[in-house]
């Protein structure tokens, strides 16, 4: 079977990293793919939010299942295309993909169906802002509404800060949506926790840890995503249930009620405390970089797991873990989330020893006229190890990027760190 991956991040290298390993596949096309991504599939330059130039790939090069790793296309319906055209496509359609491209959606679906959330309002005046915040404690979370790259969310510790931000996304921020929600902001340790569907029967998918901060001991400004650990301490089997039973299958439920049946990977975000969950967010999509150390520990073939949901044999599946624990460092261009200079050359890449326990992901990397490996995002590279030990696996991710030569990297050096002090 030949396989489209969308995306050119460290998810999409990841995925098609575990593609690569399934029997059942002949090809994988990934696109546009990056410098990274080109070791294990074709890489074809097509802007992902061109559906028809996406089509003809599809036909010229005979792929017969895609999958879609960021959200953006799935929000502007690109499934709701592909089964149009009678095409296998994996993922949401475009009312499923609410649950992601609008934060009041998600918002509503848990205050209808009893799922446990934050308290929120939805505001589109300020003067309505002004009033609800009068009348909740600070700190508070102000969000846009639609899509935001992962720059839509800032902790406000007074009503000043609060009003600058709505503000700003009033006046359209973000172009996506002028509509923004004030919540609670809640308290514990984030979790990121994934389920498979069809629609119907779920089987989870792995946790993970993430760590948004850019800074060491998660301080300062957020950012896509500067790390990653799985499995999470914070998991045992009662909290499990509990996600299950009062988040997952409640939101399952609620997606059939009101017509629009989730089908697809689902990210839900969570915050824990006293072993109790709560819903911060819904992706509808792995996460980056949870994904890098999901793919590493995920010893079932990713292929079939999907065609399972196609088959409606999803229920007959068991899901297998490498007994190990996974660590990606991601090193980024140095000023990022703010400005960055882009082009600097990476070099001893080829030095890397990469196998089924270490590999370097790519995610804004691109090859030059030389063929010299670039870093042209914010996000460059994620080094994940696995290992029977967190210690070990973060001391590895480590020597793998202290051992390139890029005049503008950085990274964190403590991912885990909690985890790690816990153990």
């Amino acid at each position: 079977m030949n396989i489209g991956v969308i995306g050119s991040g460290g998810r999409e290298h990841s995925l098609c990293f575990k593609f690569s390993q399934s029997k059942n596949v002949n090809k994988i096309y990934c696109i546009p793919g990056n410098a990274g991504t080109e070791n294990y599939s074709e890489n074809i330059d097509v802007d992902i939010s061109n559906f028809d130039l996406i089509y003809e790939v599809v036909k010229n090069k005979n792929i017969e299942l895609i999958f879609v790793g960021p959200e953006e296309p799935l929000v502007n319906g690109i499934v709701d295309f592909f089964q149009k055209k009678n095409i296998k496509i994996f993922g949401p359609s475009r009312k499923a993909s609410q649950l992601e491209g609008s934060k009041i959606f998600m918002k509503n679906i848990c205050k209808n169906f009893n799922i446990p959330s934050g308290k929120f309002a939805e505001v589109n005046k300020i003067d309505q802002a002004e009033e609800f915040l009068n009348n909740i404690s600070f700190p508070v979370v102000i969000k846009s509404d639609g899509l935001a790259a992962g720059k839509g969310v800032t902790i406000c510790q007074n009503k000043k800060e609060a009003l600058d931000d709505i503000n700003d996304i009033l006046q359209g921020k973000f172009e996506t949506s002028k509509k923004a929600i004030i919540e609670e902001f809640l308290e514990g340790e984030e979790l990121s926790y994934f389920v498979i569907t069809d629609g119907t029967n779920l089987k989870p998918i792995g946790n993970a840890q993430d760590h948004k901060k850019i800074w060491e001991g998660d301080t300062g400004l957020n950012t896509g995503g500067m790390g990653a650990y799985s499995p999470s301490i914070l998991i045992t089997r009662e909290l499990e249930e509990k996600i299950i039973k009062k988040i997952i299958e409640p939101t399952l439920y609620a997606m059939k009620k009101i017509g629009c049946e989730y089908k697809g990977i689902l990210y839900a975000g969570l915050m824990v405390k006293n072993n109790e969950p709560k819903l911060i967010e819904y992706n509808i999509r792995f996460g980056d970089p949870e994904c890098q150390v999901l793919m590493m520990r995920l010893n079932n073939d990713l292929l079939d797991l999907i065609l399972s949901t196609f088959d409606n044999t999803l229920s007959l599946q068991k899901i297998l873990w490498k007994d190990e624990n996974a660590i990606t460092t991601v090193a980024v261009n140095h000023g990022y989330p703010e400005a960055y200079q882009k082009g600097k050359v990476i070099k001893n890449i080829d030095l890397i020893n990469q196998n089924n326990n270490q590999q370097l992901f790519h995610a804004g990397t691109k090859k030059n006229s030389e063929g010299e490996i670039i870093a042209v995002g914010g996000r460059v590279l994620n080094s994940t190890v696995t290992s029977k030990n967190l210690i070990q696996a973060r001391d590895k991710s480590l020597e793998i990027l202290d051992k390139l030569d890029w005049e503008n990297k950085f990274y964190r050096r403590d991912i885990a760190f909690k985890a790690i002090k816990n153990k």
